[in-house]
């Protein structure tokens, strides 16, 4: 089993920046991709970003590519979701998952572990 906790959500003005953490426990996290999604009131989960277990291959949505990036830290059993240039269109809770096959899955039924999610509120 794996256990995700995110921090790092808040409340930002559009163009900032904040830094989203995944803390896990387990030991197979190092070995499986991980990968964040957002859901927005009224909306479904939708995929941003995914990351193998070894970290050399990541997967973005295309909402976030070239603002967002998703990075790993095996040996702190961490993930992280640096997210630039937001927009208001990013507000949403923001949540971690685990997937147990794969490379870098871009979609919910893919992963099998879910954090309880973070908010980010954008204001333009």
């Amino acid at each position: 089993q794996v256990q995700l906790v995110e921090s790092g959500g808040g409340s930002v003005q559009a163009g900032g920046s904040l830094r989203l953490s995944c803390a896990a426990s387990g030991r197979t996290f190092s070995k499986i991709p991980m990968g964040w999604f957002r859901q927005a009131p009224g909306k479904e989960r939708e995929f941003v970003a995914a990351i193998s277990w070894g970290g050399g291959n990541t997967n973005y949505a295309d909402s976030v590519k070239g603002r967002f990036t998703i990075s790993r830290d095996n040996a702190k059993n961490t993930g992280y979701l640096q997210m630039n240039s937001l927009k208001p269109e990013d507000t949403a809770v923001y949540y971690c998952a685990t997937a147990s096959r794969g490379t870098a899955p871009s979609h919910v039924y893919e992963y099998d572990y879910w954090g309880q999610g973070t908010q980010v509120t954008v204001s333009s």
